[in-house]
């Protein structure tokens, strides 16, 4: 029988598998987005939702060639949950594996990897190192500066608002 791990489990395994502090906090802060958008769009799954943030990378520092498909593997031995394991490979389409997102919570997946990575970049750039002081016209600039945050694909970025329109 699959389980659903609980956040700290999620983080948990997620240290498992990853020890670089920028991947760790990824997956703290993706988690968290992901809990903020379940308790308006899912209130009865915010740990679920919180729980698929937190390992949506699981493999990415062991296996960055395989990403995606390497962690649905992993998870598969952990005897994970199949909707976690579904949802966190989804945010992979179109790059390493062709499970498009569906459901909405893959989607809201889809569309914040990239971006927190995009608005991440542009705090740290800011005299107070946060979000809490950062306005939207501070992202979208240096969202049009394709060098900066070279890493952040402004391609996953702009299919994510099709994908979240779409819902």
């Amino acid at each position: 029988m699959s389980y659903i791990p609980t956040v700290q489990e999620a983080y948990d395994l997620l240290k498992k598998y990853n020890q670089d502090e920028f991947h760790l906090k990824h997956g703290k802060i993706v988690s968290g987005v992901m809990g903020y958008f379940a308790k308006e769009y899912d209130p009865s799954r915010v740990d679920f939702w919180k729980a698929v943030g937190m390992l949506h990378d699981l493999d990415f520092e062991l296996y960055p060639n395989e990403h995606c498909i390497k962690s649905q593997e992993l998870m598969k031995e952990l005897d994970l949950d199949e909707g976690i394991i579904r949802a966190a490979a989804s945010h992979g389409y179109g790059i390493t594996v062709d499970i498009k997102p569906e459901l909405f919570m893959e989607k809201v997946l889809y569309a914040v990897d990239e971006l927190t990575g995009l608005i991440g970049a542009v705090a740290i750039m800011r005299p107070s190192k946060s979000v809490s002081d950062l306005e939207v016209k501070s992202v979208m600039k240096k969202y049009k500066t394709a060098n900066f945050a070279a890493g952040c694909s402004r391609e996953v970025i702009n299919n994510g608002q099709v994908c979240w329109d779409g819902k």
